[in-house]
């Protein structure tokens, strides 16, 4: 079970709804995904306007928690402001706070990051900040009260998977919320090992909506994140330099 405030999920996989190539197959990778959990960019979509399409439109939004993140923000200001608008059109209480410092790399401003927590904290939102993998900034937001820390694998879009597992798992280890790895996913075998790491859930898009058949590669992340999860849980055995025998010695015939 995934604890965010007072939201409770089954599903550990945050799903994207951003680049696919249409409306039809997004739905159907969102369907097989069983994702219960969407993100989304409020400054892309004009939730106001009833005349445009969007893919809200096209799902049961009963069957889902919907995370409206700040993408586009450049400073905390602005963050606050997007946030706002989205909790003003009813949609949810939480958000993915998304301040980005720099356009090359997209990687985000951890100063504005803490500020725009903070205040929204303050406006009792649910704060779900998008941050590097930096282990003093994740445990400052979590000082902060956010709900959720979501530290990314890599560059976003970048699909180079987990570069950093060693601060992934410091992070882990030290915090008391849900940390969510968001960001550079490229495959399975990528949501897999950030939930052998221990990480509570995974966010991703790109990964999802770029490949050659979303709707095929959402069931793999599905599956992989739940297979990652059991792993975690079971308890890996220990890596040695020389090899064990996997029969038990005792007993064995010497004839």
């Amino acid at each position: 079970m995934l604890k965010i405030g007072p939201y409770e999920f089954q599903s550990r996989l945050l799903l994207g709804t951003g680049k696919y190539p249409n409306f039809r197959v997004q739905k159907e990778a969102v369907d097989v995904s069983e994702a219960e959990i969407l993100t989304f960019s409020v400054r892309r979509m004009n939730i106001f306007a009833s005349h445009q399409p969007n893919f809200l439109e096209q799902l049961d939004i009963e069957k889902y928690t919907l995370l409206p993140n700040t993408a586009g923000a450049k400073t905390a200001e602005e963050a606050v402001r997007t946030a706002k608008l989205a909790k003003a059109s009813g949609l949810c209480d939480m958000v993915k706070v998304e301040v980005i410092g720099c356009e090359k790399t997209l990687l985000p401003d951890p100063v504005e990051t803490l500020k725009a927590s903070e205040e929204l904290l303050k406006e009792g939102f649910i704060v779900l900040p998008y941050t590097s993998d930096d282990v003093l900034l994740a445990k400052r937001l979590e000082d902060l009260g956010c709900h959720a820390i979501m530290p990314g694998a890599s560059p976003i879009g970048s699909g180079q998977g987990i570069i950093n597992p060693l601060n992934l798992r410091f992070i882990i280890e030290q915090a008391n919320v849900p940390v969510i790895v968001d960001a550079g996913i490229g495959a399975p075998s990528d949501a897999t090992k950030a939930m052998e790491l221990g990480a509570d859930g995974v966010l991703l898009n790109t990964a999802v909506s770029n490949a050659s058949d979303p709707v095929k590669m959402a069931e793999a992340m599905k599956l992989a994140i739940t297979a990652g999860r059991l792993g975690y849980e079971a308890g890996r055995i220990p890596k040695k330099h020389y090899g064990t025998a996997s029969s038990p010695m005792e007993g064995m015939s010497t004839i």
